[in-house]
């Protein structure tokens, strides 16, 4: 019989697993929680390759909880967005897939992408697992299997940069909002956003936030300039997050957590988070 010690050894590759397929550390938790319980009633004799046995175990678990998790986002106040984490209690990162899914810009665009779709991208893109694995975890054809990584690839890549921005990108850009958002120049913010900029707010109901997203420089360059006029934004500072830095703050009084991702040296997309309840990990001490 296997030692207990190896789930603890897989243990936060698991967590890594599940919070990419599900945008939050609490489902990821209890996704491994019960996975180790299903170890623990595994006759381990009969497992062959312990990493295999779990990954299939953690996924299908995952996949059952992203699609009721599905129907309670829709109906949650305002948009979703995910949870996010710090950096080290993200799992491993030490391939540049396994960042890059873990990013928050890509996090949040898997929202778009179907379960089974979500899950087939994350286990070959992050964990290079073989299509014929794939297939049998999600429950389909090789051939589909296949397709459905391509359609999530081509969705994913949609309006994105061809090459990943560096985190250098991201520490320069927060860096020059965090600089003008201090000091109350908006033309020198609006100046960092794309043209075809994206504003999206979480407060999940408990924290007054913009309850669908803004499009586009003009509307998102007013809807901070209304945010400068009435709020001290001079105590932001960075912090790292998803591997990547992003910019801690407080907007009224209340914490708030601002990431983002790049397009053509510019701002592509802002994601404002003020939910108490997915700060907690973050929190700087």
């Amino acid at each position: 019989m296997m030692p207990d010690v190896d789930f603890e050894e897989y243990r936060p590759m698991l967590l890594g697993l599940a919070y990419r397929l599900l945008g939050s550390m609490w489902d990821a938790e209890d996704v491994v929680q019960e996975a180790w319980l299903r170890w623990e009633g595994t006759d381990r004799s009969a497992v062959r390759e312990p990493r295999a046995f779990l990954l299939t175990v953690v996924s299908r678990l995952a996949l059952d909880q992203l699609r009721s998790a599905r129907v309670r986002r829709e109906a949650y106040t305002g948009p979703w967005l995910p949870e996010p984490v710090a950096t080290g209690d993200a799992g491993p990162l030490d391939t540049a897939e396994l960042r890059d899914t873990m990013s928050y810009a890509t996090l949040h665009m898997m929202e778009r992408l179907s379960p089974p779709e979500r899950a087939v991208f994350v286990l070959r893109e992050a964990f290079e697992l073989p299509y014929d694995q794939i297939a049998e975890i999600v429950g389909s054809s090789v051939a589909n299997a296949r397709q459905m990584h391509h359609r999530a690839s081509t969705r994913l890549s949609q309006g994105r940069d061809r090459f990943s921005p560096t985190n250098e990108d991201h520490t320069r850009l927060l860096t020059k909002f965090m600089e003008a958002a201090g000091g109350g120049d908006l033309d020198a913010l609006t100046e960092l956003l794309h043209e075809d900029v994206v504003l999206w707010n979480d407060g999940g109901g408990k924290v007054r936030a913009a309850l669908r997203p803004i499009f586009g420089r003009r509307k998102v360059s007013g809807f901070i300039g209304g945010l400068l006029s009435r709020y001290d934004f001079s105590q932001a500072r960075l912090v790292e997050v998803n591997g990547r830095p992003a910019l801690w703050t407080r907007v009224g009084g209340n914490d708030q957590l601002i990431a983002l991702d790049v397009r053509d040296g510019r701002i592509q997309e802002l994601y404002g988070l003020s939910n108490p309840d997915k700060l907690a990990r973050v929190r700087p001490s």
